[in-house]
């Protein structure tokens, strides 16, 4: 592995290490202010698409907000050029307590040193009971 691809796959490890501290700052200092992030739900093709540190740094608040266990379980880290794949195991627990636990991955795009684009592809499961 290059040395740029060994400090890519640093940084997807960083990211989600940040994702499941839920430090929004953490996560974006991964990411270039004009970061593009292609949620995993919503009515277009591509999900919705949010823009912008400030605003995907409230997207990512939001699903901690709603969800105050989620984490994502990495499975494997792969970065070719200037992309990256990341794997995980999606887990949560929503308001109503029921949970969502579902394999999922995120595509990346690199630019430099930081993700200019992540877009998130999760199985589309119906949630878990509520646990008594």
């Amino acid at each position: 592995m290059s040395e740029q691809q060994t400090q890519r796959h640093q940084l997807l490890v960083t990211l989600f290490e940040a994702f499941n501290r839920h430090d929004a700052d953490g996560v974006m200092a991964c990411m270039t202010d004009d970061v593009v992030f292609d949620t995993a739900v919503g009515s277009e093709l591509y999900g919705n698409r949010i823009t912008g540190t400030a605003d995907v740094k409230e997207a990512f608040e939001k699903v901690w907000g709603g969800m105050p266990d989620v984490s994502w379980t990495c499975t494997s880290h792969t970065v070719f050029g200037d992309r990256g794949l990341s794997e995980w195991i999606f887990r949560g627990t929503a308001a109503n307590g029921t949970r969502i636990e579902a394999e999922g991955c995120d595509l990346f795009t690199f630019k430099g040193d930081k993700l200019s684009r992540k877009s998130a592809f999760r199985k589309d499961r119906p949630p878990l009971p509520a646990q008594s």
